[in-house]
């Protein structure tokens, strides 16, 4: 069975003239992927990154991000048929689904202060990451002092 498809752009170089109805099926599913993937492309953006310029007097300051963003896809595909019999065929079977997620987060790292007799990035200091740290290089540290104080079992 094959059916005339007109694909958009993207779909075209994967497809050929004629197309069954499976692959049909599959590229269908690609349009909210390449949707998502825009999404998330748009998040590592330069204006993502770099916040809108504020002036303040002769002065002219940037706020600077990080950026991280991640993402996961699947598709599935199924088929198969069942022949019972030589006079009696029975087709079961089909399927198709695909889902993913995914997250951007970002977090501000420095301010740039351009001035008229100098350009200077001070960086933004994250306390709460500073803390979580030192708490977890402390805890690794006791738990290793505790580790090698404990009498050893091998004699």
């Amino acid at each position: 069975m094959s059916d005339e498809v007109v694909l958009s752009t993207p779909e075209k170089a994967l497809a050929t003239e004629s197309i069954d109805e499976k692959t049909a099926m599959m590229l269908s599913g690609i349009k909210p992927l390449q949707a998502t993937m825009e999404k998330f492309l748009q998040a590592a953006s330069v204006e993502a990154v770099y916040g809108k310029p504020v002036e303040s007097g002769d002065k002219l300051i940037i706020p600077a991000a990080e950026v991280l963003s991640g993402i996961g896809v699947g598709m599935g595909s199924g088929g198969g048929s069942n022949e019972q019999d030589e006079s009696q065929k029975a087709n079961f079977g089909g399927g198709g689904g695909g889902g993913g997620g995914g997250r951007v987060f970002s977090r501000p790292v420095a301010v740039i202060i351009a001035a008229p007799e100098r350009v200077r990035v001070e960086p933004v200091v994250d306390v709460t990451k500073i803390a979580l740290a030192v708490f977890t290089t402390l805890g690794f540290m006791v738990g290793m002092a505790l580790r090698m104080l404990k009498p050893s079992k091998n004699k």
